[in-house]
C-alpha cells in the first residue's frame, strides 16, 4: 500500500466509514480523485482525493462550497475534511449529471437550462466573498494558450510574433470589460458540472460542482461556460432564449451585454482550444483533441460579432481550422 493510500484509509476510518465499500466515480482533467464510499446501510458520501504534492488544494472548495450553500444553493456539503492531505468526504448529490438527464429525457433540456440561469441570477444578486480577479492580463494569458499549445502542436512554433500581436488585440477588448461591478464566476460551469436535484426547490435543483477555481469576474463568463459548452451541442434556439432569460432576470444595457458574451467566448473558447491540445501534447490524453472543432465553431461564430471585428481577422489568418488532418497531427504529437 502506497503512503498515499495508506493515508486515505486512515482518514476514512477516523472519519467513521471504515465498514464503507468504495468504487471510484471520476477523475477528471486535473490530478483530482473521487470515489463513492457506500455502508451497508446504504448511505453514501463522497471521497474527494486532491492530493497536495500534485499542486491540489481542496481550500478553495470548501470556502467557495459553503458560500454557495449559504445562498441557498447545492454546492455539497463538507462532512469531514483532512486539508493537510487533500482528503475531503462531502455529500453524494448523485449522478444525474444534465448531459445524461437530457440524454434520457430530451424534453428536460429546456428547464433544465432555465433553472442554470436561474443560478446565475441567484448567484449573482448575493455578495460576493473574497476572490481574485479574472482580470485582463491574466485572461489574455490564458486566451493566448491557443497559440502556446495548439498552434505550437501543428507548427512547432513558440512564442511567435502572432501570438504577441493576439495578446495586445486581447488585452484591448477586454480591458473595458472591468467597467462591470465583478461577480462570482466558478468558471467550469457546463452540462458535465451540474446534477438535476427535481425534489429540491428553485436553483437549489442545481447541484454544483469542480467551482473551486472560482473568482470574480464579468457576469457573462459563466452564461457562456453553460451556453457554449465544449461537449454537448446546445441548440441555438436554447441558447438565445438563455440570454435572454438573464437578461429580462438582470436588466442592463443588452447591446453592451451580447458584446462582453462574444468577447469572453472568444477569451474562452481559445484558452480550451489550448488547454485540450495540452491535455494531449503534454499529458497524453488525446480524446481532448477530439472536442477541439466544436470549440473552434464557438470561436468562429463570436467572431462574427462587430465587437470582435479587430481580432476576427488575425486569429482567423494565424490559427488553423482543425480540419480532420490538423486533428490527426495533433494527436500524433500526444505525450505516450
Amino acid at each position: 500500500m502506497t503512503d498515499r493510500a495508506h493515508q486515505m484509509t486512515e482518514f476514512i476510518n477516523v472519519s467513521g466509514w471504515e465498514n464503507a465499500t468504495r468504487l471510484l466515480v471520476a477523475g477528471d482533467a486535473s490530478n483530482r480523485r473521487y470515489e463513492r464510499l457506500t455502508r451497508p446501510s446504504g448511505e453514501t458520501l463522497i471521497l474527494m482525493d486532491a492530493p497536495p504534492e500534485k499542486g491540489e488544494d481542496v481550500k478553495p472548495f470548501i470556502a467557495i462550497a459553503q458560500h454557495l450553500r449559504s445562498i441557498g444553493l447545492s454546492a455539497p456539503a463538507i462532512l469531514h475534511r483532512d486539508e493537510a492531505h487533500g482528503f475531503l468526504l462531502i455529500e453524494d448529490l448523485g449522478d444525474d449529471l444534465f448531459k445524461q438527464v437530457i440524454a434520457r429525457d430530451p424534453s428536460l433540456e429546456l428547464p433544465l437550462y432555465e433553472v442554470s440561469v436561474d443560478v446565475l441570477t441567484t448567484l449573482h444578486a448575493a455578495p460576493m466573498p473574497p476572490l481574485k480577479p479574472y482580470d485582463t492580463a491574466t485572461m489574455t494569458k490564458f486566451a493566448a494558450r491557443a497559440y502556446e499549445w495548439y498552434l505550437f502542436g501543428l507548427t512547432g512554433a513558440k512564442d511567435t510574433p502572432e501570438q504577441t500581436v493576439f495578446e495586445q488585440l486581447m488585452e484591448d477588448l477586454l480591458a473595458p470589460l472591468k467597467k462591470v461591478p465583478p461577480v462570482l464566476i466558478q468558471r467550469d460551469y457546463h452540462a458535465e458540472n451540474l446534477l438535476w436535484l427535481p425534489e429540491r426547490d428553485g436553483p437549489a435543483k442545481v447541484g454544483l460542482l469542480d467551482f473551486q477555481d472560482a473568482m470574480s469576474g464579468h457576469p457573462a463568463y459563466d452564461l457562456v461556460s453553460i451556453l457554449q459548452d465544449a461537449r454537448r451541442d446546445v441548440p441555438p434556439q436554447i441558447e438565445a432564449e438563455m440570454i435572454s432569460r438573464y437578461l429580462a432576470q438582470n436588466p442592463q444595457d443588452e447591446t453592451g451585454f451580447l458584446a462582453a458574451y462574444a468577447i469572453l467566448g472568444v477569451q474562452r473558447n481559445m484558452r480550451i482550444i489550448g488547454a485540450f491540445a495540452r491535455l494531449c501534447i503534454d499529458l497524453g490524453k488525446p480524446s481532448y483533441v477530439d472536442l477541439i472543432p466544436r470549440v473552434w465553431e464557438f470561436v468562429d461564430r463570436n467572431l462574427a460579432h462587430p465587437a470582435l471585428a479587430s481580432i476576427a481577422p488575425h486569429i482567423h489568418s494565424t490559427i488553423p481550422a482543425p480540419t480532420p488532418e490538423n486533428l490527426a497531427f495533433l494527436k500524433s504529437k500526444c505525450a505516450v
